[in-house]
C-alpha cells in the first residue's frame, strides 16, 4: 500500500507539472528547433475571397448593436463581405436591434433553442461566400482582421485560420483571466509554429467553407472542434495568426466565469471522445501538442487528487508527505480565501485561485459529461463594460 501510495504521489505530482510547467518550455524549444514562422501570401484585392462573418447569439440585446458596428468597420470590400447573425431562439431584443441593420446585415432567426453547434450547422448550409468568420457576440474585431486572416487562403491546403485574441479587465477588479490567456496565446503560437494547432478561439476564426465539418449536435466547445474535425477529415493546414486581432473583456471576477469553464470542462471531454483518432503518433506533432496540452490538462484534477489522497494516506509514516499534505491543503486554503476578497494587492495570489478553479471546473465538468447534464446550449456570461455603457 505505501509503496502503491508513493507511485500515485510522485506520478500525479509529475504529470501536473508536466501540463502547467514543463510542456510550455518542452514546445518553445521544439518550435525554435523544428517549427518555423509561416509567412502569409500576399493578395491584392482583385483576389479577396468572398466571406462571410457568422455570429451565433441567444440575448445579447446589451452587446449586439455594438458588436454589429464593429464587423461594419472591417477593412474589407463591402461587396464580398456578409454579415450574418444567428439567434438561438433569442428571447430578448437582440433579434429586433439587429435587424435595425438590414440591409447590411442578415439576421436568421431560429426559433427553437438548440445549441451552438446546430445553430452554425444550420447556417452554414445558408451560406455560399468561400470563407468563413466565426465570432462572438461580445468580441470587437479590429478593422484588418479580416483581411489578414482570409489571406492565408491562397494555399489550398489552408482550412483554418485563428486570429490573436486579447483579453482585458476592462474594471480592474483583479480578473486575472488576461495573464492566463497570454499564457494560452504563447502556446499556440508555438504550436502552430509546428503546424500543430489545437483548434481556434471563439472569438475570430476563419474557415474554408467548402471544407467544413459539421460537428454533431450538443458539442459543446464549438471553436476547439470544427477546425480539428477539418484536420480530421481533410487533413487541412490550421494557421495562427498574431496579426489578427480581436479583444474581449473579462468578468470582473472569477466566479463569473466558473459556469462557462464547467461547460468547457465537459466539453473537453467530450472532444477526446470526438477526436481520438487524432492521438495516433502517425499523426505528427498534432498527436503530441493535443497529448500534452489538452488531455493531460484536462486529466489533472485527477492527478491533483490522486496526489492529495496519496499524501494523506502517507503522511502518518513519513514527515516529507505530512509536509506535502499541509502544502497542498494550504494551497487550496488560500486560494478558497483569496477568491473570497475583492482586494486588487491580491491580483498575485489570484492565479492560486484560477488553477484551483480551473481544475475544479473540470473535475464537475467531467462529471456533468458523464451524467450527460452538460447540453450544447450556452449561456452569456455577463462582462459589465464602461465601454458598453459609453455606447
Amino acid at each position: 500500500m505505501k509503496s502503491a501510495s508513493q507511485i500515485i504521489f510522485w506520478t500525479s505530482v509529475v504529470a501536473v507539472a508536466y501540463a502547467y510547467a514543463f510542456y510550455p518550455g518542452l514546445i518553445y524549444c521544439l518550435s525554435r528547433l523544428f517549427g518555423r514562422q509561416p509567412a502569409p501570401p500576399e493578395v491584392s484585392d482583385a483576389n479577396l475571397p468572398t466571406v462571410a462573418l457568422l455570429i451565433a447569439v441567444h440575448n445579447e440585446e446589451s452587446v449586439i448593436e455594438r458588436r454589429i458596428a464593429s464587423a461594419l468597420e472591417m477593412d474589407y470590400p463591402s461587396d464580398r463581405l456578409q454579415i450574418i447573425i444567428a439567434s438561438d431562439a433569442s428571447d430578448d431584443r437582440t433579434v429586433e436591434i439587429a435587424n435595425r441593420f438590414h440591409g447590411r446585415v442578415r439576421v436568421l432567426d431560429y426559433p427553437i433553442r438548440r445549441g451552438k453547434a446546430a445553430t452554425l450547422n444550420s447556417s452554414m448550409l445558408q451560406l455560399s461566400s468561400q470563407i468563413v468568420l466565426l465570432s462572438d457576440a461580445n468580441t470587437w474585431t479590429d478593422p484588418a482582421a479580416a483581411r489578414n486572416l482570409v489571406r492565408w487562403f491562397a494555399d489550398p491546403k489552408v482550412g483554418a485560420v485563428c486570429g490573436k485574441l486579447i483579453l482585458t479587465d476592462p474594471t480592474g477588479a483583479g480578473n486575472v483571466d488576461g495573464l492566463y490567456w497570454r499564457y494560452e496565446t504563447f502556446l499556440k503560437n508555438c504550436e502552430g509554429n509546428l503546424g500543430a494547432l489545437l483548434g481556434c478561439n471563439g472569438g475570430l476564426c476563419a474557415i474554408r467553407r467548402d471544407a467544413f465539418v459539421p460537428p454533431p449536435t450538443g458539442t459543446i466547445v464549438d471553436d476547439f472542434a470544427i477546425p480539428l474535425l477539418m484536420k480530421l477529415h481533410h487533413d487541412c493546414s490550421i494557421i495562427y495568426d498574431p496579426a489578427a486581432v480581436a479583444h474581449e473583456e473579462t468578468p470582473p471576477q472569477m466566479r463569473q466565469e466558473f459556469h462557462r469553464r464547467v461547460r468547457i470542462g465537459a466539453g473537453g471531454f467530450q472532444a477526446i471522445s470526438m477526436l481520438w483518432k487524432l492521438l495516433n503518433p502517425l499523426r505528427g506533432w498534432i498527436a503530441f501538442t493535443f497529448f500534452s496540452h489538452k488531455v493531460m490538462r484536462w486529466l489533472c484534477p485527477f492527478f491533483m487528487s490522486g496526489a492529495l489522497a496519496a499524501a494523506w494516506l502517507l503522511a502518518g509514516s513519513e514527515v516529507f508527505y505530512r509536509w506535502a499534505l499541509f502544502g497542498q491543503l494550504a494551497f487550496y486554503g488560500i486560494s478558497l480565501t483569496v477568491g473570497l476578497i475583492p482586494i486588487r494587492i491580491l491580483r498575485p495570489l489570484r492565479l492560486a485561485t484560477m488553477f484551483t478553479a480551473i481544475n475544479a471546473a473540470l473535475l464537475l465538468g467531467f462529471f456533468k459529461w458523464v451524467g450527460g447534464s452538460q447540453r450544447g446550449v450556452w449561456r452569456r456570461t455577463e462582462r459589465p463594460s464602461p465601454l458598453l455603457q459609453a455606447a
